[in-house]
């Protein structure tokens, strides 16, 4: 099998979860501490839970009639984590992680993932993962190399200058990238003031100068046993499994002090930003729930609704109808501590402002009420949802996923059933009721990021602050162009490129 050491920097990936209270390491009558298993986990015998005596949490899926086996180590320390000066500390070590440890360097922990299968990790904002996928007969190689680059990498000099290089040359890339760029500019505009807001990768002015000594202090200071969680899927047994990880995990030790808990300030505002692209690109951003809160499915199916799919309302209202887009989508996107719905898409520069009182008018007409969802969106939103979920639930890799993310948010397993019936359980009286009394009021902190051809910035920014502002008072019915709004209509600020 093909050698795959990836190192890729996702959003978070919304998996369905639903929160209980965890479990950890307890103390035994003498001192000691001992291994707690907990089995079944949730309703699904399958999946079962051990906490390791050092507090290393392990879950498993044992899954009939495939071979192969899906391992992460998830970290529950992303981009979050950093100060202003530690931007992309993170990022930075999860590629030094396989630049070699005490008893493997680069070339010979490249070989051996070679030869079982597909290794590598990413870096997101509120956790890291490294992962294995491999054949059964492979397991165990598998998680002796997870954990001997999660304990013994020496992090070495000679490649930390190489490393920055190759950071520096992703985030070139990305900038050359409209559709990303448009996207990291809106979260950064929009949570000035918190990590959630810089890029995951950090930037050329704070990366050029971390060194090896800020990487081992941020690693030992965050990569402690009661921050990470062994999940596997597949064809496995979770005692071996359990056992294993115990022999590559035995000596983690160390507790980390919790991360402070605080919900990010939303800026809004324009910013727009002139480049040489063909097309013009634009993300506007709502305030939205956290990963964890109750209101998560409504989110997710009130989304699929706006922007989901190609029946969805924006891809209705600018592609079939006004035909000014290619393709336009809403997405959720939900972390520990705050979350963004975000609806993105590109034109010509001559109709992005016409594009965008299309969004805002489609946007604000769902949200105040004056055009509501009605019983076929939602039995077709739904119904989406549950076949997204049921097919993706074949693949290992997914099963996984959830399992870790599972655990890291809510410290349990929610199966199958319990999704598809929170799934259900979403009504049109919920919809109402949560655009009513939630997102509505989140217009007026609406961040709208343009980045493209503009020749005449001035013009741009002051309509589509005048747009946003109109769309920000909830009265009567939004059209592509509103008359201008009353005297207590909110006006976001506009910030320049």
């Amino acid at each position: 099998m093909n050698l795959m050491l990836t190192h890729v920097c996702p959003d978070e990936a919304v998996s369905d979860a639903a929160g209980h209270p965890g479990l950890s390491a307890s103390s035994a009558a003498d001192g000691s501490l001992r291994a707690q298993s907990v089995e079944p986990c949730g309703s699904a015998p399958a999946v079962r839970k051990t906490v390791l005596e050092n507090g290393v949490r392990v879950v498993t899926e044992s899954m009939g009639g495939v071979r192969s086996v899906s391992i992460a180590v998830l970290v529950d320390c992303g981009s979050k984590e950093e100060s202003v000066e530690q931007a992309g500390l993170a990022h930075l070590c999860e590629h030094l992680s396989f630049q070699g440890t005490s008893s493997r360097d680069a070339m010979q922990i490249a070989r051996q993932a070679d030869s079982f299968g597909q290794v590598g990790g990413f870096t997101t904002r509120d956790y890291t993962c490294y992962f294995a996928a491999t054949l059964d007969d492979y397991q165990f190689h598998a998680l002796d190399l997870l954990g001997d680059v999660l304990l013994n990498s020496t992090f070495p000099d000679d490649c930390l200058s190489h490393e920055k290089q190759a950071i520096l040359s992703e985030i070139e890339r990305g900038a050359d990238m409209p559709e990303q760029h448009v996207h990291d500019l809106a979260k950064r505009r929009a949570w000035p003031r918190s990590a959630l807001g810089r890029p995951i990768a950090g930037d050329a002015a704070t990366l050029v100068w971390h060194t090896r000594e800020d990487l081992i202090y941020f690693f030992h200071r965050h990569y402690t046993a009661d921050r990470m969680i062994v999940a596997a899927a597949g064809h496995l047994d979770h005692d071996d499994f359990v056992a294993q990880t115990r022999d590559a995990f035995w000596r983690l030790i160390g507790r980390s002090a919790p991360s402070p808990r605080e919900t990010p300030e939303f800026h809004p505002g324009v910013t727009i930003e002139s480049t040489n692209s063909a097309q013009a690109y634009f993300c506007l951003t709502i305030p939205a729930p956290p990963y964890a809160a109750p209101d998560r499915y409504v989110t997710h199916v009130l989304n699929r609704i706006l922007g989901g799919g190609i029946s969805s309302r924006l891809s209705r209202k600018l592609r079939e109808e006004a035909g000014l887009v290619y393709a336009v989508q809403s997405e959720y996107h939900a972390y520990r501590d705050a979350g963004m719905i975000s609806v993105e898409g590109s034109t010509g520069a001559q109709h992005i402002a016409e594009a965008i009182a299309i969004v805002l008018a489609t946007l604000g007409n769902l949200l105040s009420g004056q055009e509501p969802v009605d019983a076929e969106e939602l039995w077709r939103a739904k119904t989406h949802m549950r076949v997204q979920h049921l097919t993706s639930s074949e693949d290992v890799h997914t099963r996984m996923c959830r399992l870790a993310t599972q655990e890291l948010y809510f410290e349990s397993h929610l199966d199958t059933h319990r999704i598809l019936a929170h799934i259900d359980a979403v009504e049109l009286g919920h919809l109402t009721a949560f655009t009513r009394d939630y997102l509505s009021r989140q217009l007026s902190l609406a961040h709208l990021a343009i980045v493209g051809p503009i020749d005449d910035e001035p013009a741009l920014r002051s309509r589509v602050t005048r747009l946003m502002n109109e769309c920000a008072w909830r009265g009567e019915p939004l059209t592509a162009a509103c008359a201008p709004p009353p005297e207590t209509g909110h006006k976001p600020d506009a910030i320049g490129k």
